[in-house]
């Protein structure tokens, strides 16, 4: 793959006054990542230029595209001064499915059939999970206080999200980092899959509130149990409980909440 943008960018200071500083801010990138799929434009992202190979594979995965990382063939990136283009090769007989998701993003019609078949599409059923986290509440809690020493985009910038595979006794295994909190979870879960990373009683943290999108991406990924540092939606909760999935959201202050 070829190489991406870099993830942060220096801007002069402005100081309260108005006068220049001697120093730059570092600031986050973003910018727009679109996503070819087996020649067909399937979706643009804005997302962090970095660790395109995780977000490619975990988009996969959590668009129900692929099954496991092995069938996704090839990633191409290919860096423009508009944005990164991301070309994905899946394996020949997963085109189909390819084309019928594109098919569903891409319907219009007055009559609102094709608004209902897209509702449907929105929320299909989750598989139930069948993997548990035997993570304590105190293990999170030490999970969630060490975060931030994994997220040097974020340290830098004050603007990425960070999700991050931690173990059972609250250890942070692996973390990616991306302006966007979908995309963080994605990279999350397409490094964890190209690494050979397992949840292995453990769980996922992230630096967001829980969102249903954030729950389907969990459940998809077999993730044991899913914690947040914000609170859950209505949505997420009822999402989560149909699938089996425990929450625990607002995680800080030394407290959390269960569902």
């Amino acid at each position: 793959m070829s190489d991406a943008p870099s993830a942060i960018r220096s801007f002069a200071r402005v100081a309260a006054a108005g006068t220049p500083s001697t120093t730059d801010q570092p600031v986050a990138v973003e910018a727009p990542v679109a996503i070819e799929i087996d020649g067909l434009g399937y979706a643009v992202l804005m997302a962090t230029p970095a660790d395109l190979a995780d977000l490619a594979t975990g988009f996969a995965l959590a668009e129900r595209l692929i099954d496991h990382g092995g069938e996704l063939v090839e990633v191409d990136a290919h860096a423009t001064d508009r944005g990164t283009l991301l070309r994905l090769t899946l394996v020949p007989d997963r085109h189909d499915r390819v084309a019928e998701r594109v098919r569903h993003r891409v319907s219009e019609s007055s009559c609102g059939l094709c608004g209902i078949e897209n509702l449907e599409q929105t929320l299909r059923p989750l598989p139930p999970l069948t993997a548990r986290s035997t993570a304590t509440p105190a293990a999170i809690l030490a999970a969630a206080a060490g975060l931030r020493d994994h997220q040097p985009l974020s340290r830098a910038t004050g603007a990425a999200h960070a999700a991050a595979l931690c173990a059972a006794d609250g250890t942070i295994r692996l973390v990616r980092e991306d302006v966007g909190r979908h995309n963080a979870f994605d990279k999350l879960i397409g490094a964890m899959r190209r690494e050979g990373h397992d949840w292995d009683g453990g769980f996922a943290l992230l630096s967001s509130r829980c969102s249903f999108e954030l729950v389907e991406k969990a459940v998809l990924a077999g993730c044991p149990l899913l914690a947040t540092l914000s609170a859950a939606t209505s949505l997420a909760i009822d999402r989560a409980a149909a699938a089996g999935l425990p929450l625990r959201t607002a995680v800080r202050g030394g407290t959390l909440l269960a569902s």
